[in-house]
């Protein structure tokens, strides 16, 4: 994945927030379940922290002046982005924000932006108090995307991922569907409180990586708004099949079996390891966000 080296980059959708403190202490994760086994296998759940049992403070997270605007200082163009994962998180958050104001506005729509907020460590959210250890995640409550950049790491370390820029891609574009879901109205109807592979959780999470493979389709033909041309100036077959190895990587089959040795399908949230690939590739091959009903 390769981006425009003069392009600027937009830093306002992007908070960073790393190295800060949180009033009022450390962050509570709650235990039996939702413990290690619980939180490895909640990540990706796309949703805010308050599903997992955390703590339910959500105050803002304060910057310390040490780590205060490190992307708005470091962050200015797509040469950033093709050196540094945080610049790299700016610009796809650019591009994929970009593409679903024009598709809303092609379709009649108004599309709202979201930020997305880098943290480490913990962050307060308007769903509860997270740790990095719930993953990326995406809240409703503020309409923001929360992802600790040591998450990579996690996805190729713990999960076995082959890793790369696109798969970091991925991850962001994923949580965004979840967004494009929440303005549409389906992520509220689709709670029914039910795990298990028909779920309604599951299926959220099935389309969300349709969604995310929609915006790959278009990521090298939507024209920046600013400049008019794409940000992503390239898109191979193998940063292709990264995005895919991230999506089968967090298949609820894979991390059972890596985790607990066996696999539940009843417990399910987020759908196998082959019905993700399936609906991010779904998503890619047609490039249309019709094609990714997977309530039907």
């Amino acid at each position: 994945m390769q981006f425009d080296d003069d392009a600027g980059l937009d830093t306002s959708e992007v908070r960073d927030v790393r190295g800060s403190r949180i009033p009022g202490g450390r962050a509570t994760v709650g235990g039996g379940l939702v413990g290690v086994v619980g939180l490895l296998l909640a990540l990706f759940l796309g949703v805010g922290p308050d599903q997992l049992g955390l703590s339910s403070g959500g105050d803002e997270a304060r910057p310390d002046a040490s780590s205060l605007a490190q992307v708005q200082q470091s962050c200015r163009t797509g040469r950033d982005a093709n050196t540094r994962d945080d610049c790299r998180t700016v610009a796809v958050v650019n591009s994929v924000q970009d593409y679903w104001t024009q598709e809303f506005r092609r379709r009649d729509g108004v599309y709202t932006a979201a930020p997305t907020v880098l943290f480490s460590d913990r962050v307060g959210t308007a769903c509860g108090t997270a740790t990095s250890a719930v993953g990326p995640f995406y809240c409703p409550g503020d309409r923001r995307v929360y992802l600790d950049l040591g998450f990579f790491d996690e996805l190729r370390t713990k999960f076995g991922a082959t890793g790369g820029p696109f798969a970091q891609a991925y991850v962001v574009a994923h949580e965004y569907g979840h967004h494009v879901q929440d303005l549409t109205g389906v992520l509220k109807r689709s709670q029914d409180g039910r795990t298990g592979a028909d779920s309604g959780s599951v299926r959220t999470e099935l389309q969300a990586d349709c969604y995310a493979g929609v915006w790959a389709h278009h990521a090298t033909t939507t024209p920046d708004e600013s400049t008019g041309r794409p940000l992503i100036t390239s898109l191979t077959a193998a940063d292709i099949e990264d995005g895919l190895d991230a999506a089968a990587a967090v298949g609820d089959d894979r991390i059972q079996e890596r985790f607990q040795g066996r696999v539940t399908p009843e417990t399910w949230t987020h759908g196998s390891a082959q019905q993700r690939r399936q609906w991010f590739d779904q998503g890619y091959r047609t490039g249309d966000m019709g094609r990714c009903d997977t309530f039907r």
